[in-house]
């Protein structure tokens, strides 16, 4: 008897240690995210931000639920679900979004919102919106594309043409011509951020006219990007999350963009009590916001991808040999050009500001 009271004791207090590391406030925090157009599955920005709230569930122990909208129109609906239901933080994810959380936003001022991909002009004080140098990122992907291209001939394709995709455009752009100033440059924009037939068709269109690295910033649709490298045996680069165990041995890096990071970040700020609205945050190359993925180093998210049966002992391997043989040899000009961009000796021009050149 005594043995079994011994037990319930020590059980009792393991779970109040549980619960006393859980911040308090944190156990009545509820959080609503309204996820871009494409929604969960895009192995992208959508995925990112709910890696974020999955985070923030685990660690801080808030509670949250999300909704995919089928279409923009539906944005301003979503968040005022959230907002009328006394959410403590509310997110919108994507540039398309940003309007619709502004309007709702004025409606419930006394709720905290979060807008990630979309810097406002007079930023309200309970919004905080959440950017990323992209065309820092895309430099680096840029960089890496023309010192692995044996044609001498890389794509890009968008989303959406759209300023914020013009900063991935940008960037990419000025990284290949920083290491082949002759090289060609296809770019096409499929209107879309969920159709993998038009990320495919855009992508065989390119390879057809001599394209052989294709890197892309168009959510879902750049998984039609990857079918198409992997169907004619060309290299293709990911956007926002790790996407390199998706076509093994095709992928050859991604462009990181740390929305997971910036979204259990704010959502920390909201349970310890220190979130500040009324700014505009940028996260960069130089504090980690945005990144390329390791030219020597698999990297977690593909063992991740290992372990849940997404890829084989086989394909691992496939994506071992292909940072052996293909990007392995150019990690080293990459990082001296990362600390180049981020010491200032290359500047790199955000076309999101100044605009596409009309000669593309």
């Amino acid at each position: 008897m005594k043995k079994v009271l011994s037990l319930a004791i020590v059980f009792a207090f393991v779970m109040m240690v549980v619960f006393a590391a859980v911040p308090a406030a944190a156990q009545d925090t509820r959080v609503g995210i309204v996820l871009s157009t494409g929604g969960l599955g895009d192995l992208s920005f959508n995925d990112a931000a709910y890696r974020g709230l999955q985070r923030a569930e685990e660690e801080l122990g808030i509670s949250f639920q999300y909704i995919e909208p089928a279409d923009p129109s539906e944005d301003q609906t979503a968040l005022r679900r959230f907002a009328s239901r006394g959410f403590d933080l509310v997110i919108g994810v994507g540039f398309q979004m940003a309007d619709s959380l502004q309007t709702v936003a004025a409606e419930y001022p006394e709720t905290r919102f979060a807008h990630v991909d979309q810097a406002f002009q007079d930023v309200p004080d309970n919004i905080v919106t959440l950017n990323f140098a992209e065309w820092e990122g895309s430099f680096l992907a840029g960089a890496l594309a023309a010192l692995t291209s044996e044609n001498g001939n890389v794509g890009f394709v968008g989303g959406v043409d759209f300023s914020l995709i013009h900063r991935f455009e940008g960037g990419f752009y000025q990284g290949a011509k920083y290491i082949d100033p002759d090289i060609e440059f296809q770019t096409r924009y499929a209107d879309d951020f969920g159709d993998p037939a038009r990320g495919r068709e855009i992508a065989l269109g390119m390879i057809d006219d001599g394209a052989d690295v294709i890197y892309h910033a168009a959510g879902g649709t750049g998984s039609g990007v990857f079918q198409a490298a992997e169907e004619e045996d060309i290299y293709a680069i990911g956007v926002d999350s790790n996407q390199n165990y998706v076509a093994p041995g095709y992928v050859i890096a991604s462009m990181l963009k740390k929305v997971d990071n910036a979204v259990f970040d704010t959502v920390k700020s909201v349970v310890e009590g220190n979130y500040q609205g009324g700014e505009n945050l940028y996260f960069t190359l130089e504090d980690g916001g945005v990144d390329l993925t390791s030219l020597t180093e698999v990297g977690q998210p593909v063992m991740d991808a290992l372990n849940n049966g997404t890829i084989t002992e086989a394909e691992l391997q496939t994506i071992e040999e292909m940072k052996e043989t293909v990007t392995s040899p150019h990690a080293d000009r990459i990082a001296e050009i990362k600390e180049m961009i981020i010491n200032g000796e290359i500047d790199v021009e955000n076309w999101g500001e100044t605009g596409r050149p009309d000669n593309l």
